[in-house]
């Protein structure tokens, strides 16, 4: 319970400390949108670290040679947030995530998200969840890997 206290705690204070780096982020891509991509993965990337290491998660990967050095399409069967944050710190490359709409609705999770070619999913409107998946499309054209 204080692990998950902590982990909350975290979580609030970055999405707070997030509209200074938003302004960061902001004048880093007027100079190069590619080392604002690149930023803004590091440093989601840091507090999902910070997240598991609170959360005591002890990760062990096998098969990451395996994995392509261009855009990949990932397709996953996760039960748990932690899935997410596991797969995303192991993501060397830009990758986005297929996610729900209800998440859209967090303000600053949402702009983090957005920086990191991340899609919302409508679950209920079969013709967004299409230009949704053609988005996902463009996006792997373009070099960026998505995570379903």
């Amino acid at each position: 319970m204080i692990r998950f206290i902590l982990a909350a705690m975290f979580l609030v204070w970055f999405l707070l400390v997030s509209y200074i780096l938003f302004f960061v982020e902001w004048v880093v891509g007027k100079i190069s949108k590619r080392s604002k991509d690149i930023s803004s993965l590091r440093i989601v990337q840091w507090a999902f670290r910070v997240i598991l290491a609170i959360g005591g998660v002890k990760i062990t990967v096998k098969g990451k040679e395996n994995i392509l050095d261009e855009a990949t399409l990932y397709v996953g069967n996760h039960r748990s947030f932690f899935d997410v944050l596991v797969a995303y710190i192991q993501c060397e490359r830009l990758t986005g995530f297929v996610a729900k709409d209800a998440i859209e609705k967090v303000p600053s999770l949402r702009v983090w998200m957005k920086y990191l070619y991340c899609l919302f999913l409508d679950r209920k409107d079969p013709r967004a969840g299409m230009k949704t998946i053609l988005q996902a499309m463009d996006y792997i054209k373009q070099g960026v890997s998505i995570f379903i």
